[in-house]
C-alpha cells in the first residue's frame, strides 16, 4: 500500500455539544474528510475530483468507527490515513486519530466501492487506481495540515 498520510486538524468550538466534546456525527466528517486529503497525496492532484477522473462514482459502503478516548475543541487531531485492502470491485481505508503521540483517539475504517456513473452497476477498480493503491516502490508520503 502506498505510506500512510498524515493530516492534522485543529477541533473547532462548532464541532462539540456545549460541554465542550466532539459530536459523534463530526467524526464521520474527519475521517472523510482525511482520506481526501491522503487521496490528493496518492493521487498528486485534489483527491476526490482526482478520483472521479477514473470514470467511476465512489459511493462509501461500510463505515465503522470505534471511540477511544474524547477529544474537545482546540485538541489537535494527528490523523493517519492508510490504505488497509483494495479488493476486486472495492478499496478500504483506515483512519487513526490521535491526539498526542501517546493518545489515540479514534480508528476508523472507510470502504468504497466502485460504480461505473454511465450504467449504475458495480464495476472492478480500474487498474490504474488499483495501481496506485496497492504496494509499489513509488509510493510518497505526506503530512497535511486542515482546518482551523
Amino acid at each position: 500500500m502506498p505510506n500512510s498520510v498524515i493530516v492534522k486538524r485543529k477541533v473547532l468550538f462548532g464541532d462539540c455539544d456545549p460541554e465542550g466534546i466532539v459530536y459523534t456525527p463530526r467524526f464521520s466528517y474527519f475521517v472523510i474528510e482525511a482520506v481526501h486529503d491522503a487521496l490528493t497525496v496518492w493521487l498528486s492532484g485534489p483527491g476526490l475530483r482526482t478520483l472521479l477522473g477514473f470514470d467511476l462514482l465512489p459511493p462509501a459502503r461500510a463505515f465503522s468507527l470505534e471511540f477511544l478516548h474524547p477529544v474537545t475543541w482546540d485538541d489537535e487531531l494527528c490523523m493517519k490515513v492508510s490504505v488497509s485492502s483494495v479488493s476486486l470491485h472495492s478499496f478500504t481505508f483506515l483512519v487513526e486519530g490521535n491526539i498526542a503521540p501517546d493518545i489515540k483517539a479514534f480508528t476508523a475504517s472507510l470502504t468504497h466501492v466502485c460504480v461505473s456513473p454511465v450504467t449504475r452497476e458495480v464495476i472492478e477498480v480500474p487498474e490504474p487506481l488499483r495501481a496506485l493503491l496497492v504496494p509499489d516502490a513509488r509510493s510518497v508520503s505526506g503530512v497535511l495540515a486542515v482546518g482551523g
